[in-house]
Protein backbone atom coordinates (compact mmCIF):
# COMPACT_ATOMS: atom_id res chain seq x y z
CA UNK A 1 0.00 0.00 0.00
CA UNK A 2 1.24 3.45 -1.11
CA UNK A 3 0.31 6.98 -0.65
CA UNK A 4 1.71 10.15 -2.59
CA UNK A 5 3.23 12.74 -1.81
CA UNK A 6 1.10 16.38 -0.92
CA UNK A 7 1.81 19.51 -2.19
CA UNK A 8 1.77 22.25 0.98
CA UNK A 9 -1.21 23.74 -1.32
CA UNK A 10 -3.03 20.13 -0.80
CA UNK A 11 -5.62 18.51 1.72
CA UNK A 12 -5.84 15.00 1.40
CA UNK A 13 -9.50 13.55 1.88
CA UNK A 14 -11.84 10.77 1.71
CA UNK A 15 -15.12 11.10 0.77
CA UNK A 16 -15.09 15.02 1.27
CA UNK A 17 -13.47 14.36 5.56
CA UNK A 18 -10.25 16.29 5.28
CA UNK A 19 -7.28 14.15 6.50
CA UNK A 20 -5.20 16.84 8.29
CA UNK A 21 -5.09 20.94 8.26
CA UNK A 22 -4.17 23.21 6.09
CA UNK A 23 -0.76 23.82 7.08
CA UNK A 24 -0.07 20.33 7.76
CA UNK A 25 1.94 18.09 5.60
CA UNK A 26 2.00 14.55 6.90
CA UNK A 27 4.49 12.13 5.81
CA UNK A 28 3.40 9.18 3.46
CA UNK A 29 3.84 6.59 5.98
CA UNK A 30 1.10 8.82 8.09
CA UNK A 31 -0.65 9.91 5.36
CA UNK A 32 -1.27 6.62 4.58
CA UNK A 33 -2.47 5.53 7.91
CA UNK A 34 -4.52 8.06 8.09
CA UNK A 35 -6.41 6.90 4.56
CA UNK A 36 -6.95 3.95 6.20
CA UNK A 37 -8.06 4.75 9.46
CA UNK A 38 -10.75 7.18 7.78
CA UNK A 39 -11.80 4.26 5.57
CA UNK A 40 -12.23 2.15 8.48
CA UNK A 41 -13.79 4.65 10.44
CA UNK A 42 -16.40 5.86 7.65
CA UNK A 43 -17.19 2.17 7.26
CA UNK A 44 -17.99 1.94 10.40
CA UNK A 45 -20.41 4.34 10.71
CA UNK A 46 -22.43 2.92 7.65
CA UNK A 47 -22.99 -0.26 9.04
CA UNK A 48 -24.60 1.36 12.09
CA UNK A 49 -21.73 0.73 14.72
CA UNK A 50 -20.45 4.18 14.75
CA UNK A 51 -22.58 7.69 15.17
CA UNK A 52 -22.51 9.53 12.35
CA UNK A 53 -21.77 12.66 14.67
CA UNK A 54 -18.36 10.86 15.39
CA UNK A 55 -15.37 13.87 13.87
CA UNK A 56 -12.12 12.78 12.25
CA UNK A 57 -9.63 14.53 13.83
CA UNK A 58 -7.15 16.63 12.17
CA UNK A 59 -4.46 15.05 14.10
CA UNK A 60 -5.67 12.03 12.46
CA UNK A 61 -6.03 10.09 16.44
CA UNK A 62 -9.48 8.39 15.96
CA UNK A 63 -11.94 8.35 19.30
CA UNK A 64 -12.03 5.64 21.71
CA UNK A 65 -15.75 4.63 19.93
CA UNK A 66 -14.61 5.05 16.76
CA UNK A 67 -11.70 2.37 17.91
CA UNK A 68 -13.98 0.06 19.65
CA UNK A 69 -16.62 0.29 16.07
CA UNK A 70 -13.88 -0.29 13.75
CA UNK A 71 -12.96 -3.84 15.81
CA UNK A 72 -16.32 -4.98 15.95
CA UNK A 73 -16.55 -4.00 12.05
CA UNK A 74 -13.30 -6.27 11.82
CA UNK A 75 -14.61 -9.10 13.42
CA UNK A 76 -17.80 -8.81 10.98
CA UNK A 77 -16.47 -8.15 8.18
CA UNK A 78 -12.84 -10.46 8.43
CA UNK A 79 -13.95 -13.97 9.76
CA UNK A 80 -10.81 -15.99 9.58
CA UNK A 81 -11.28 -19.88 10.11
CA UNK A 82 -9.25 -22.32 11.81
CA UNK A 83 -6.06 -23.57 9.99
CA UNK A 84 -6.16 -26.82 8.84
CA UNK A 85 -3.95 -29.88 9.48
CA UNK A 86 -2.12 -29.56 6.67
CA UNK A 87 -1.86 -26.05 6.77
CA UNK A 88 -0.04 -26.41 10.02
CA UNK A 89 2.08 -29.11 8.56
CA UNK A 90 3.17 -27.34 5.42
CA UNK A 91 3.55 -23.91 7.48
CA UNK A 92 5.69 -25.84 10.35
CA UNK A 93 7.62 -27.88 7.25
CA UNK A 94 8.89 -24.46 5.94
CA UNK A 95 9.81 -23.19 8.83
CA UNK A 96 11.00 -25.24 11.32
CA UNK A 97 14.19 -23.01 12.45
CA UNK A 98 11.41 -20.68 13.64
CA UNK A 99 10.46 -23.33 15.30
CA UNK A 100 13.71 -24.71 17.51
CA UNK A 101 14.61 -23.77 20.89
CA UNK A 102 17.92 -22.92 22.23
CA UNK A 103 19.65 -21.43 19.19
CA UNK A 104 22.24 -18.74 20.24
CA UNK A 105 24.16 -15.96 17.84
CA UNK A 106 27.26 -14.16 18.88
CA UNK A 107 26.79 -11.12 17.46
CA UNK A 108 28.16 -7.57 17.27
CA UNK A 109 27.06 -4.26 15.22
CA UNK A 110 27.00 -0.91 14.74
CA UNK A 111 23.95 1.07 15.58
CA UNK A 112 22.73 4.35 13.95
CA UNK A 113 20.55 5.26 15.49
CA UNK A 114 16.98 7.19 13.75
CA UNK A 115 16.68 10.19 16.59
CA UNK A 116 13.88 12.90 16.42
CA UNK A 117 15.00 15.71 13.51
CA UNK A 118 17.25 13.01 11.92
CA UNK A 119 18.20 12.92 8.32
CA UNK A 120 17.43 9.72 7.59
CA UNK A 121 18.41 9.85 4.10
CA UNK A 122 21.84 11.05 5.39
CA UNK A 123 22.02 8.81 8.46
CA UNK A 124 21.32 5.78 5.76
CA UNK A 125 23.98 6.47 3.25
CA UNK A 126 26.67 6.60 6.39
CA UNK A 127 25.05 3.11 7.46
CA UNK A 128 25.88 1.59 4.08
CA UNK A 129 28.84 2.86 3.60
CA UNK A 130 30.19 1.88 6.71
CA UNK A 131 28.35 -1.41 6.22
CA UNK A 132 30.83 -1.46 2.33
CA UNK A 133 33.79 -0.50 4.51
CA UNK A 134 33.42 -3.29 7.26
CA UNK A 135 32.73 -6.24 4.38
CA UNK A 136 35.47 -5.04 1.92
CA UNK A 137 38.13 -6.25 5.50
CA UNK A 138 38.63 -9.76 5.98
CA UNK A 139 41.38 -11.65 8.04
CA UNK A 140 43.40 -10.54 10.52
CA UNK A 141 41.93 -6.96 9.78
CA UNK A 142 38.59 -7.37 10.02
CA UNK A 143 38.60 -7.36 14.07
CA UNK A 144 39.96 -3.99 14.18
CA UNK A 145 38.22 -2.59 11.67
CA UNK A 146 34.86 -3.61 12.56
CA UNK A 147 35.99 -2.41 16.32
CA UNK A 148 36.84 0.73 15.34
CA UNK A 149 34.01 1.56 12.86
CA UNK A 150 31.78 0.63 16.32
CA UNK A 151 33.62 2.37 18.98
CA UNK A 152 33.79 5.98 16.63
CA UNK A 153 30.35 5.59 15.02
CA UNK A 154 28.02 3.26 17.09
CA UNK A 155 25.15 5.50 19.33
CA UNK A 156 24.81 2.34 21.36
CA UNK A 157 26.68 1.64 24.59
CA UNK A 158 28.32 -1.83 23.19
CA UNK A 159 30.38 0.97 20.93
CA UNK A 160 32.42 1.00 23.70
CA UNK A 161 33.18 -3.16 23.41
CA UNK A 162 34.18 -2.94 19.86
CA UNK A 163 30.00 -3.74 19.36
CA UNK A 164 30.12 -6.75 21.27
CA UNK A 165 26.95 -8.26 22.13
CA UNK A 166 28.23 -11.82 22.60
CA UNK A 167 26.02 -14.69 22.72
CA UNK A 168 22.28 -14.02 22.42
CA UNK A 169 19.13 -15.82 21.96
CA UNK A 170 15.88 -14.94 20.02
CA UNK A 171 14.37 -13.36 23.31
CA UNK A 172 16.99 -11.45 24.12
CA UNK A 173 16.40 -9.10 20.94
CA UNK A 174 14.00 -7.13 19.54
CA UNK A 175 11.77 -9.37 17.60
CA UNK A 176 12.61 -7.38 14.55
CA UNK A 177 16.43 -7.80 14.94
CA UNK A 178 15.24 -11.33 15.95
CA UNK A 179 13.49 -12.00 12.90
CA UNK A 180 16.95 -11.37 10.61
CA UNK A 181 19.16 -12.97 12.70
CA UNK A 182 17.62 -16.35 13.95
CA UNK A 183 16.69 -19.48 12.25
CA UNK A 184 19.08 -18.39 9.27
CA UNK A 185 22.53 -19.51 8.46
CA UNK A 186 24.98 -16.47 7.39
CA UNK A 187 27.92 -16.17 9.09
CA UNK A 188 30.08 -12.65 8.78
CA UNK A 189 29.21 -9.41 8.28
CA UNK A 190 25.52 -9.43 6.73
CA UNK A 191 25.01 -7.83 3.30
CA UNK A 192 22.32 -5.86 4.28
CA UNK A 193 20.99 -3.67 6.89
CA UNK A 194 18.87 -4.75 9.82
CA UNK A 195 15.98 -2.37 10.66
CA UNK A 196 14.62 -1.51 14.07
CA UNK A 197 12.75 0.39 16.16
CA UNK A 198 16.01 1.88 17.08
CA UNK A 199 17.48 2.58 13.97
CA UNK A 200 19.79 1.06 11.16
CA UNK A 201 22.19 -1.97 12.63
CA UNK A 202 25.30 -3.03 11.00
CA UNK A 203 25.24 -6.78 12.11
CA UNK A 204 28.40 -9.29 12.03
CA UNK A 205 27.67 -12.84 13.26
CA UNK A 206 30.62 -14.44 14.28
CA UNK A 207 29.31 -17.62 15.17
CA UNK A 208 26.07 -19.78 15.25
CA UNK A 209 24.65 -22.55 17.65
CA UNK A 210 22.01 -24.62 16.22
CA UNK A 211 18.02 -24.72 18.30
CA UNK A 212 17.09 -28.02 19.05
CA UNK A 213 13.72 -28.77 16.81
CA UNK A 214 10.48 -28.45 19.10
CA UNK A 215 8.16 -31.47 17.30
CA UNK A 216 4.76 -29.94 15.91
CA UNK A 217 2.62 -30.80 18.85
CA UNK A 218 4.85 -29.05 20.94
CA UNK A 219 4.03 -25.56 18.72
CA UNK A 220 0.92 -26.30 17.23
CA UNK A 221 -1.04 -22.89 18.81
CA UNK A 222 2.05 -21.13 17.65
CA UNK A 223 2.13 -22.61 14.19
CA UNK A 224 -2.01 -22.03 13.97
CA UNK A 225 -1.43 -18.51 15.42
CA UNK A 226 0.69 -17.17 12.55
CA UNK A 227 -1.12 -18.89 10.12
CA UNK A 228 -4.38 -17.04 11.21
CA UNK A 229 -2.51 -13.83 11.44
CA UNK A 230 -1.19 -14.12 7.71
CA UNK A 231 -4.74 -14.93 7.24
CA UNK A 232 -5.68 -12.06 8.70
CA UNK A 233 -2.99 -9.37 7.27
CA UNK A 234 -4.19 -10.87 3.73
CA UNK A 235 -8.02 -9.82 4.56
CA UNK A 236 -7.47 -6.81 5.93
CA UNK A 237 -5.80 -5.29 2.75
CA UNK A 238 -8.34 -6.87 0.47
CA UNK A 239 -10.89 -5.04 2.57
CA UNK A 240 -9.30 -2.05 2.80
CA UNK A 241 -8.64 -2.29 -0.76
CA UNK A 242 -12.27 -2.81 -1.91
CA UNK A 243 -13.24 0.60 0.41
CA UNK A 244 -10.25 2.61 -1.34
CA UNK A 245 -12.21 1.57 -4.58
CA UNK A 246 -15.69 2.52 -3.51
CA UNK A 247 -13.88 5.86 -1.97
CA UNK A 248 -13.40 9.54 -3.45
CA UNK A 249 -9.81 10.36 -2.42
CA UNK A 250 -8.30 13.82 -3.28
CA UNK A 251 -5.03 15.21 -3.28
CA UNK A 252 -3.87 11.47 -2.16
CA UNK A 253 -3.17 8.54 -4.78
CA UNK A 254 -3.28 5.15 -2.91
CA UNK A 255 -2.41 1.64 -4.06
CA UNK A 256 -3.71 -1.42 -2.33
CA UNK A 257 -2.39 -4.46 -2.56
CA UNK A 258 -0.81 -7.62 -1.35
CA UNK A 259 2.65 -6.67 -1.55
CA UNK A 260 2.81 -3.87 0.46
Amino acid sequence: MQAGKLTQSEIASVNGVALHSADETPGAQELRQRVCSELLRQAAIADGLLDANDVCSADGVLSEQACTAIELLLERKLPIAEPSEQACQRHYAAQQATYSSGERVRMRHILFAVTPGVDVVALRNRAETTMLDVRCHDGKHAESVFAKAASTLSNCPSGAEGGELGWLRATDCAPEFAKEIFGQTEVGVLPRLVHTRFGLHVVEVQEREAGVPQPLEAVRGAVAMALRQQEYVTALRQYLALLEGQAVLQGIEMELNHSS
